[in-house]
């Protein structure tokens, strides 16, 4: 069964912060932003075939897939 994550004030104030630090370079969208920073305030990896995206974000562990 999936759990859903609540989108709390601090996760989407991290989610800023990504997307200031890194959009411009990497291409990072809200969405995106989103998932990275709840997966890093739940200390939980992201199962992506997205790599560009997530992989300049410190500290987010990745499981890369191809599709």
């Amino acid at each position: 069964a999936a759990t859903l994550l609540p989108v709390s004030e601090a996760i989407t104030q991290r989610a800023i912060e990504l997307m200031e630090e890194i959009t411009l370079s990497h291409g990072l969208q809200m969405g995106d932003a989103l998932i990275a920073a709840t997966a890093l305030d739940h200390g939980l990896s992201v199962l992506t075939a997205n790599v560009k995206h997530f992989g300049a974000i410190a500290g987010l562990e990745i499981e890369p897939f191809n599709l």
